[in-house]
């Protein structure tokens, strides 16, 4: 059976209906899951069983029957543990059906159908009784139900319910409990990520400052944690103003509680600044006397451990409502608060009541947040970034130019006043958003620029005051790209409004051209590897399940990852493989190219890595991918503020095997009236 899906195409801006499988969600689901990510993950996987193992010695050792609950159960894999320890009956509870029949199938090809009985449902929908799917209440509980966050996938509700409805009381648990920390900490480029910082503009009547809404500034932003590899940020971008503290612990073997509460902490600065960062991470505790301990800490925190590569856990970076300067040695007070799903903080100098009175999750009022995600936020605060628009915008405008910005809320518009055109066309695509407004007003251009609420194929004359167009700028960037090409929406953009153009109109970026280089990366690879036996078990079912559905369709497709987090090393040199010429409309036949690339270092080719770059007049180019190979071992430094697209080849070469040089041939169309890009690798 077939299904129509409703999209907007992200490329050309069309409204699409997609006929696609009946399963395709689940393929989708399944393909981009982080399970392989999971199941590679050594620390973790030998945390459990030991942490298992212990738990059902410890029922045995009281004379009693271990009987085990498995929350979430995924491929099986823990309550195999459970089993082969010498549990004397598992439940495992899987909501996702496809991950359910596959842990049957699991479950089976190991020997464990006996002890282990897969339950294909939410955990609060499961009974017990005689009729029941559990014949009685279990005295071991094992979840793995962390996010980055700890709770954001609802750790703490199922919990609840399962210690009300399904376990006995004083249960043992697996995890025994989880501890979250936190450090303060001051840092430019962090906070880049949360607030807008005044864009200085060097003008021929000398220096000029866009200035952020007060509204911007003053907005505490989205609830949302930014979660990264805190791992890859180096200790000169942020200065530590506390030690590590612990902000609250959650005991598992207890009754649980979700509803909203906060936590507070005192805090003695070990250095005065501008408090604006708090970091976090998380451990857990496998059993009751914290010997077997599974940690998140980055690097600075346990400088002498190996750390364990994760992609499923990282670290949290939350944001200060505002900047708040501290002093060394001058207490103050941080504040933990949470709903069911979600953490905040707030610092302060003021009493517990003024605290609890300020303890609402933060709300977006700027509606900036909503619009811009962090990395656009770093992306607008990099000078170096308008260094190189204000370069190539001096180049193509004067005091009489009618210039149209085509962009996702983008401060071009403003930047092109301020270098000196006279009449400034703006429209934003599909809404109107309050911050842009805003930003006009704080600059006093509300009478200088026009924004324009339509879709560039309705646009009329009217709309420009019967003028042609005579500059056409735009980053690219628009809020509804996933991959580096979806921003060619510019193109099609461009298209749609050339009636509107003077014969002579300048375009800006004038082209553009997409990039590619073939990699090793150093632990990315985790999360499309098989991993055939995981602690005795076998689990290649789950790497067959997976290849399936990335045969289905996502084999053959890129996927986003932002590299700065991912450290690799290139094993060829970057190639041109296309180019856009954005001076010409986009033409009615396919863009293909083909080629090979050789293999110039040493290395395992996981995949090939490709970005765009925009030309924006004669030597000024900005790369959304690669900014430098930084030594002869092919170290790449990516560009932070973008995500590449990573195609993963479906087998791997590795070089260092091969006597002689080596290359992967390449194929790749993009289809003018989809946008969409297809390629194809061979080693």
């Amino acid at each position: 059976m077939k299904t129509f899906c409703g999209r907007a195409n992200p490329t050309t801006g069309a409204m699409e209906w997609l006929e696609e499988a009946e399963d395709y969600d689940y393929h989708q689901e399944i393909a981009r899951s982080r399970y392989a990510d999971m199941l590679h993950d050594k620390d973790r996987n030998v945390k459990y069983y030991e942490g298992i193992c212990a738990a059902v010695s410890r029922v045995k050792g009281r004379g009693e029957k271990a009987i085990v609950l498995d929350i979430g159960t995924g491929t099986g894999l823990l309550s195999m543990m459970a089993a082969s320890a010498g549990a004397d009956f598992c439940y495992a509870i899987e909501v996702f059906r496809p991950m359910a029949n596959a842990a049957v199938k699991i479950v089976e090809k190991n020997g464990f159908s006996d002890k282990i009985k897969v339950i294909n449902k939410h955990s609060t929908e499961v009974t017990v009784g005689p009729d029941g799917d559990m014949e009685c209440r279990a005295n071991i509980l094992v979840t793995e139900l962390f996010d980055t966050e700890l709770i954001g996938e609802g750790a703490l509700p199922t919990y609840e319910h399962a210690h009300k409805y399904l376990v006995q009381e004083g249960c043992e648990a697996v995890p025994h409990r989880a501890t979250v920390y936190v450090q303060l900490v001051e840092s430019k480029r962090m906070w880049a990520w949360n607030k807008l910082f005044p864009i200085h503009v060097e003008a021929e009547d000398g220096e000029k400052i866009i200035v952020p809404p007060s509204e911007v500034e003053n907005c505490p932003g989205v609830p949302s944690v930014c979660d990264i590899q805190l791992n890859q940020v180096p200790s000169s971008d942020f200065t530590v103003l506390s030690d590590v503290v612990t902000m609250f612990s959650v005991d598992f073997s207890k009754p649980v509680q979700s509803a909203s509460t906060c936590y507070r902490v005192q805090l003695e600065p070990v250095k005065s600044g501008k408090a604006q960062i708090v970091l976090s991470w998380w451990d857990i505790d496998m059993d009751p006397s914290g010997l077997i301990n599974c940690t998140m800490a980055p690097y600075w925190v346990n400088p002498t451990s190996a750390l364990q590569w994760r992609d499923h856990w990282m670290q949290c970076v939350y944001f200060l409502p505002s900047e708040e300067p501290v002093l060394q040695g001058e207490r103050v007070h941080l504040s933990a608060c949470r709903d069911e799903y979600s953490v905040w903080y707030t610092l302060h100098k003021a009493s517990q009541e003024e605290q609890e009175a300020a303890a609402g999750s933060p709300v977006c009022r700027c509606h900036a947040h909503l619009l811009w995600n962090r990395a656009r936020f770093g992306q607008l605060n990099d000078q170096e970034w308008t260094q190189r628009y204000s370069q190539a915008l001096r180049t193509v405008l004067n005091r009489d130019s009618v210039c149209l910005c085509i962009s996702d809320g983008s401060l071009l518009p403003v930047l092109a006043h301020c270098l000196g055109a006279k009449q400034v066309q703006y429209f934003i695509l599909f809404f109107r958003f309050l911050h842009f407004t805003l930003f006009l007003k704080a600059n006093h251009l509300e009478d200088k620029i026009k924004i324009i609420e339509a879709r560039p194929e309705l646009l009329k004359p009217s709309h420009f005051e019967d003028k042609k167009i005579s500059v056409v700028v735009g980053e690219p960037f628009f809020s509804t790209s996933l991959l580096p090409w979806h921003n060619l929406y510019f193109w099609y953009a461009r298209t749609a409004v050339s009636s509107h153009l003077s014969s002579s109109v300048t375009v800006l970026p004038h082209s553009a051209s997409l990039h590619m280089m073939i990699v090793e990366f150093q632990d990315l690879w985790r999360i499309r590897s098989p991993c055939g036996i995981c602690e005795g078990f076998d689990v290649q079912t789950m790497d067959d399940m997976i290849k399936d559905s990335l045969s289905f369709r996502e084999s053959k497709e890129a996927e986003p990852h932002p590299l700065w987090e991912y450290p690799c090393k290139s094993l060829s040199d970057p190639q041109e493989v296309l180019t856009f010429d954005f001076r010409t409309t986009v033409p009615q036949h396919c863009l293909s190219t083909e080629g090979s690339v050789n293999l110039l270092r040493k290395g395992k080719s996981h995949g090939a890595v490709l970005w765009m770059e925009y030309h924006l007049a004669a030597d000024i180019s900005i790369s959304t991918g690669l900014l430098q190979i930084s030594n002869e071992k092919g170290s790449c430094s990516w560009n932070p503020h973008c995500k590449q697209a990573v195609y993963f080849f479906t087998s791997v070469l590795d070089a260092q095997a091969l006597s002689d040089p080596a290359a992967v041939t390449y194929a790749i169309n993009f289809d003018t009236k989809t946008g969409e890009i297809a390629m194809d690798f061979k080693l």
